[in-house]
């Protein structure tokens, strides 16, 4: 049964984790879909201080049913039908829903793609997928286990008929799947998605005439999880930092910032004389305003957005990834050729 309330031809819905997603999104409303209603779901707690509400028509933090289940048992399910339930509120009756999500293999979002129609009485829905950082850059062919797990998720319907797993084939974000119409890239990185899919991003963020300077050479350093997701070991982490503190402090630098990444609790790669930066806007927006003679980390997706917004009085530089952990060769040379294409320095973990 359609919900009751005011009809929208369309209604756009973004799904975002990161601060990346998010700027592809106001991008994506701004350039691609200037009609309809915008509402947009956050599911990552992290991305709350930069979302702007008076941006969009509706925001809602959605919980991830997989590490926020409901208590008590089934709670997960009870989470999945909840979520949809309450998005379907927020979209309301209309005829076109537009679904933009970075992967649709996921419980929380492919469910969206047969449930939102159902529930909203939407003829018609095209989902959109959203660039990723460096995970954009390759295909993830659907395992047997993957496939397998999909046909366990159809079988939520046997319960609960609004959960409709959608099962598809080929690349796990959904990059073949026939409910995709669309997917956004970001400028000058390459990708091996079907063209005529494809549309590439303008710029998400535009360099500042009048950037912020400091009076001495200042560095930020650009943090992420690393021995959290596995990228390097424990005991790696401190001859890591300190090599990269070691290199800013032979090229004179005293001032260094510090971002943090949102699912980074114990700021990997901080040292306890950088200055930590909290922020209300996303750190490539930040970047745009505020000068830094040079930006460093190791394989965040944030240095290659330093290397398109800043000048080449900036270096930029990568270090580590002899000791950094990937899942395959063929990934590590792909993400360095990225790197090295964009302009990032690559740097070992000795001098």
């Amino acid at each position: 049964m359609p919900p009751s309330g005011e009809f929208h031809a369309q209604v756009n819905v973004y799904c975002v984790a990161s601060p990346l997603h998010y700027l592809a999104v106001k991008r994506i409303a701004k350039d691609f879909e200037r009609e309809g209603r915008q509402v947009l779901l956050y599911y990552q707690r992290g991305v709350e201080a930069i979302v702007r509400k008076e941006d969009w028509d509706a925001v809602y933090f959605l919980p991830w049913p997989r590490k926020r289940p409901l208590p008590g048992l089934f709670g997960q399910h009870r989470r999945l039908l909840e979520n949809l339930r309450n998005v379907a509120a927020l979209v309301g009756p209309c005829d076109v829903i537009h679904l933009h999500a970075p992967v649709f293999d996921a419980e929380g979002t492919n469910y969206f793609l047969r449930g939102l129609p159902r529930l909203t009485g939407a003829t018609k829905l095209s989902a959109r997928i959203l660039p990723d950082g460096l995970i954009s850059i390759r295909r993830y062919p659907l395992s047997l286990w993957k496939h397998f797990t999909h046909f366990v998720r159809k079988a939520r319907r046997l319960v609960s008929p609004e959960l409709d797993y959608w099962c598809f084939s080929g690349d796990r974000i959904g990059s073949d799947a026939p409910f995709v119409d669309r997917i956004y890239t970001l400028p000058g990185l390459p990708h091996e998605y079907p063209a005529d899919k494809v549309v590439v991003l303008p710029p998400l963020v535009e360099p500042s005439g009048d950037a912020t300077r400091s009076s001495g050479p200042r560095a930020l350093v650009i943090g992420q999880p690393l021995t959290g997701n596995s990228l390097l070991a424990e005991a790696d982490l401190p001859r890591l930092t300190e090599r990269i503190h070691r290199w800013l402090a032979d090229r004179g630098v005293e001032m260094v910032d510090y971002k943090g990444h949102p699912r980074d609790p114990r700021l990997e790669l901080k040292q306890s004389g950088d200055t930590l930066l909290t922020l209300d806007e996303p750190i490539e927006s930040y970047m745009s305003h505020t000068h830094y003679d040079f930006v460093v980390g190791v394989r965040s997706s944030a240095l290659l957005f330093a290397r398109q917004i800043y000048g080449p009085d900036t270096r930029v530089a990568a270090f580590g990834w002899d000791l950094v952990q990937f899942k395959s060769d063929r990934e590590r040379e792909d993400m360095a050729q990225v790197f090295s294409q964009v302009g990032v320095e690559m740097l070992p973990s000795v001098d």
